[in-house]
Order: C-alpha cells, then structure tokens, then sequence
C-alpha cells in the first residue's frame, strides 16, 4: 500500500470511529429519554467531548493530507466527503447531548407513558439508529445501493414530527399544568427530526464520493431515482 493510500485509510478509519460512538451516543440518548435515566445522561454529556474532539482531528488531518498530495477524482472526493461528515456527526452528537440535558434537568423527564407512546419516539429513535447504522454501512461497502431506502425514512421522521404538533397541541389542551413539559417536550422531538435531516446530508456525500452525483437541494427527483 502507497504511503498515501495508508494516509487515506487512516483517514477513513477516524472517521469510522467516530461514526460508531455517535451511533453510541444516539443508543444512549434513546435509553435516557424513555427511562429516565439521568445517570445514562450524564455519560452522554461527557462524551460529547470525545465526539468534538474527533471532528477536530479528521478536519485538521484532512487539511494536511489535501495540501501535502493534492488529489484528484475519486480521492478528492472522499477527503471532502469525510470532512462534511464528520461535521455532520458532531451536530448530530450534539443533538443526542441536547435530549440527555433534558433527562438531566428532570423536571420533564418523565412523562405520561400514554403520550410518550402515542408520539411513537421510541420508534423515531429507532428509525434515526438505522439510518444511522445503515449509512455507515454504505460507505464501509462503498455501495449507495440502500442509499434511497436510508433517504425515504427521513419522510417517515418528518411525518412522526408533524404529527407531534396536533399530539402535543391536544395534550397541553387537556393538561394546562403540563404545558411548559409539553413544549420541551416538543423541542426534544424537534432535535431528532433534525436528526434525520443530517443523516440525510451524510448520505448525499456517500453518493457524491461513490457515484460522483450531487444531490444536495436535488429535491425528490434525486431520491426517486435512488429508489427505482
């Protein structure tokens, strides 16, 4: 193997690590929100670090990796890829840091088993995970053949979200004292909608890096073709 072939590996594989712990971070979040478990939510804000930190080092050694071999086609297009990843994974580890801050601040942090149930989230956390899983997996096989499939979940978060307004406006109706939970409640399902979005984005650069395609602001043009 090519020196720079092994700095490219070395590359992807931080990239990699990375990936996994914010999959962690997610599992973790899902466990805290629908248990309550403020200790699980202290781990996650803690680890939040770990996560900013290795955004940090794949932009810093990309950089280095871009200006000492300057290259080209398929190359060039991994080395931005990984960068605009790892971006998005660290502002997907900081929404999983956001719903364990509202574990840790308990006062709404355990609601009604019926509306936690009714908003379906433990299914929208399972859905974010398997995109999340699902993506990773594409760029370690270097196939966008699930790309499509990982892309149309993302309407499914987005129609969990809109539903949660006509949940929740109903809710907070019938239990004026659990307006201020409602809301907050709301905000959490807010940064797992935009969840979905990133997972999004991080599929859009594995098909730009595998396919040479660009389908940011594509529409559902793009994704149809995906899915065909």
């Amino acid at each position: 193997m090519k020196h720079t072939e092994r700095e490219l590996q070395e590359l992807k594989e931080e990239v990699s690590e990375m990936w996994k712990l914010v999959i962690a971070q997610l599992e973790k979040a899902k466990h805290s929100f629908l248990n309550a478990d403020v200790e699980i939510a202290r781990e996650i804000a803690s680890r939040e670090k770990r996560v900013d930190a290795f955004e940090l080092k794949i932009d810093s050694d990309s950089e280095n990796y871009i200006a000492l071999y300057a290259p080209v086609a398929v190359d060039l297009r991994l080395v931005l890829s990984l960068i605009k990843i790892s971006i998005t994974l660290e502002r997907i580890g900081d929404f999983a840091e956001g719903v364990a801050r509202h574990v840790i601040e308990e006062e709404c942090n355990r609601l009604d088993p019926a509306l936690i149930e009714e908003l379906q989230i433990e299914k929208i956390f399972d859905t974010l995970i398997s995109m999340l899983t699902d993506s990773y997996v594409a760029l370690e096989s270097e196939s966008t053949r699930i790309a499509g499939r990982i892309m149309a979940k993302d309407d499914e978060i987005d129609n969990f979200y809109h539903q949660s307004i006509d949940i929740l406006s109903n809710y907070m109706q019938q239990n004026p004292s659990q307006i201020r939970c409602g809301l907050k409640t709301f905000l959490v399902i807010r940064k797992l909608e935009r969840i979905g979005d990133h997972c999004n984005n991080i599929v859009e650069e594995i098909v730009f890096y595998i396919d040479a395609k660009v389908l940011k602001h594509g529409g559902s043009k793009h994704q149809d073709k995906l899915l065909s």
